[in-house]
């Protein structure tokens, strides 16, 4: 049976975008014809945790309702630099644990981080959306592999917009960031577009 997992942030002792990873559950177990769910909030108040700091809580799940947690220490690192992989048949609408797919791009790829490009078009990096910045404005692309929990609160906060970002606009913007769960928007991590080594008209894109 697939399994599943959610990650989610954990600071201070609150857990962070609940109700958006409820969600995000709810319509894994309905989508696969499922009744009930597993409950985050109970989940996370069972754990106890009486300590401070910045953690990622990921529940790993079945749709038997089986899960197990894990409770891990968590720092936001600086990315060295990214590629564009081509993957045109990836399909990560569901958060499956299973991540062999992105596993064998990285490895093909000659960079810490992957960009999938699918049709022409930018998604997003092996753990995360993305972000662009045009001017003074932050969008993400219109085509994703996985509507993240960040980039749901995001847009419905107004803080950014979304707009279709290919291989042939892509130079249009001058810096990107990387959100999830865990990465908020942040202007202190914030990478020029240069940090993609294959931009158009500098090499071939990787295929998959």
């Amino acid at each position: 049976m697939s399994q599943f997992i959610e990650s989610i942030k954990i600071e201070d002792q609150k857990i962070f975008l609940a109700e958006l990873h409820q969600k995000r559950v709810n319509d894994t177990f309905s989508h696969f014809g499922k009744e009930g769910s597993i409950d985050v909030a109970k989940i996370f108040k069972n754990l106890d945790i009486d300590e401070n700091g910045l953690y990622k809580l990921r529940i790993i799940y079945d749709l038997n309702k089986n899960f197990r947690t894990q409770l891990i220490p968590y720092a936001i690192s600086e990315i060295d630099d990214f590629q564009l992989v081509e993957n045109n048949n990836y399909d990560y609408s569901f958060k499956f644990e299973d991540r062999k797919e992105f596993e064998k791009m990285k490895m093909k790829a000659k960079t810490e981080e992957i960009i999938v490009v699918k049709n022409n078009h930018i998604t997003d990096t092996s753990f995360s959306n993305l972000l662009f910045l045009k001017e003074k404005n932050w969008f993400t692309p219109t085509t994703f592999l996985l509507n993240g929990v960040q980039r749901q609160h995001l847009l419905k906060t107004k803080k950014i917009k979304e707009t279709e970002i290919t291989l042939n606009n892509i130079k249009e913007f001058s810096h990107f960031q990387i959100i999830n769960s865990l990465n908020d928007f942040d202007d202190m991590f914030i990478y020029p577009i240069e940090k993609i080594v294959n931009l158009p008209e500098s090499s071939d894109y990787l295929e998959v």
